[in-house]
């Protein structure tokens, strides 16, 4: 059930049978979610933060006239809400992009991880500081980076993302967005977005249509996007 998020926390840090026994112990129900659904909303009281196991989702935040930044995407393996714990409630929406399944993990339940099992509470603590990390480097996106580069940057951190959950075929992946929802990650208009997969894509760099993306140079898709994933902190180290 959680094969894919202990395969995101193992990339970074060794998790024992026994800690592995004790994260699968947390879940106390499964649910079906249907796509385009704010599961969580702003502003609402938590009691249990998620796990998504199937499916891709998205925080994002709105304003009053109904523009949509979604400020994060999330993959199956992903705590979705984990810092949620300890706020007690998101200043953001959590919206299904996709049919997702997604697990609920009570917060009692990660109270008392918390008491009882030191090391699983530092990896999920340092779980919380790389989605920080992550934040900072996409606000580098929205603020520095020339558009060609944000799209670039975005499909070079998926393409990662997805390989550590064991979700590509070489350097390609499904990404189940509408192009809507791309600009609405990049800060840019569907119009301009579109223009940008076209020249992408004339480049010879990457082809991304129908739902999939396909790399086709991934050296010179990085230097465009000055990549460096070093944010997404991929060293096996102790915590």
């Amino acid at each position: 059930m959680i094969e894919k998020h202990l395969r995101m926390l193992r990339v970074r840090d060794d998790v024992s049978l026994e800690e592995e026994a004790v994260l699968l112990a947390l879940i106390s129900e499964t649910r079906e979610v249907p796509a385009k659904t704010n599961f969580i909303r702003a502003g609402q009281r938590l009691s249990s933060s998620t796990l998504l196991l199937e499916g891709m989702m998205c925080r994002h935040k709105d304003l009053r006239e109904g523009e949509r930044q979604i400020t994060d995407l999330h993959l199956a393996g992903d705590f979705v809400d984990l810092h949620g714990f300890t706020l007690k409630r998101l200043d953001h929406h959590l919206m299904t992009l996709t049919p997702c399944k997604v697990a609920i993990v009570p917060h009692e339940r990660l109270k008392a991880l918390s008491e009882h099992h030191p090391h699983l509470s530092r990896l999920y603590w340092f779980c919380t500081n790389m989605d920080a990390a992550s934040h900072r480097e996409w606000e580098l996106s929205l603020g520095r980076r020339m558009a060609i580069a944000r799209v670039s940057h975005l499909l070079c951190e998926l393409r990662i993302r997805f390989e550590l959950v064991g979700m590509t075929n070489g350097v390609a992946f499904a990404l189940p967005l509408t192009q809507v929802e791309l600009a609405e990650c990049v800060g840019l208009t569907p119009v301009h977005v579109n223009r940008i997969v076209r020249q992408l894509r004339e480049r010879g760099l990457a082809d991304v249509r129908r739902g999939h993306v396909k790399i086709l140079d991934l050296p010179g898709l990085e230097t465009l996007a000055e990549f460096d994933p070093n944010y997404l902190y991929l060293e096996k180290l102790p915590r």
